[in-house]
């Protein structure tokens, strides 16, 4: 079928390659920026370093710093912790065959995994985090809202299987004891990971950590739980 004058409907575009290019762009502006305020403390220390030092060390202006960042602590701890995509979050509560608390790690995990994170810069920034009391404080913050986001994901698979405030009152604690293990999990694994200079699988390590979970509380945690109980 041929196109006829004014139609542009099979005319080709490279509107999506663009949007894709600056996509990139501001992924390597935003990495950069982080990696020289990281750098930067690493040398100086965190109380002196500045948005000018970090924009040198960057190459860019102070303009485009504050385009990415709102203020000096914001470049330290980098970006928000991915969150799982719509897709992944349907699988989860549709369930795959494991528990709330496995299947939750690992769909944190993949979240985590498909950033593509610096391993080495994300190791300096825990502990510029770990020893810098103001940022340590903001990170908490920024947690408990990340854990409070993924509380009410675990509570959509709790309501996909009937499970409501109506059934269990205190569903909500259960959900953010849920997250709340998960977190640990994916702390001891990061910290093991650490240790092997991020040379190791991390699902690997990932499922040697919920395997210690079920060693010690006696329930595997790759198997449904038969208090969460599944649709018919």
């Amino acid at each position: 079928m041929s196109s006829r004058p004014g139609d542009t409907h099979n005319i080709p575009t490279d509107a999506g390659q663009d949007e894709g290019l600056r996509a990139r762009k501001r992924a390597a502006t935003q990495a950069a920026l982080e990696a020289a305020a990281i750098g930067q403390a690493s040398e100086h220390g965190y109380h002196h370093v500045t948005v000018d030092m970090i924009c040198e060390a960057a190459q860019v202006s102070q303009r485009t710093f504050f385009n990415y960042f709102a203020t000096k602590d914001a470049a330290f701890l980098g970006a928000s912790p991915p969150l799982p995509t719509e897709s992944a979050v349907q699988t989860f509560v549709e369930g795959n065959g494991g528990s709330v608390l496995a299947e939750l790690v690992l769909m944190i995990e993949s979240a985590i995994a498909a950033s593509e994170p610096d391993r080495n810069l994300l190791r300096a920034r825990r502990t510029l985090i770990e020893n810098t009391p103001e940022l340590f404080t903001s990170e908490i913050v920024r947690l408990a809202e990340l854990e409070d986001r993924l509380a009410d994901v675990v509570l959509l698979r709790f309501a996909a299987r009937g499970r409501t405030e109506t059934t269990t009152p205190d569903i909500l604690d259960e959900a953010h004891m849920v997250v709340g293990l998960a977190v640990s999990v994916l702390r001891f694994a990061m910290r093991k990971a650490s240790e092997s200079d991020y040379s190791a699988d991390p699902r690997a390590i990932l499922r040697h950590a919920i395997g210690l979970v079920e060693r010690i509380t006696g329930v595997n945690p790759f198997t449904t739980d038969a208090r969460e109980p599944r649709r018919d």
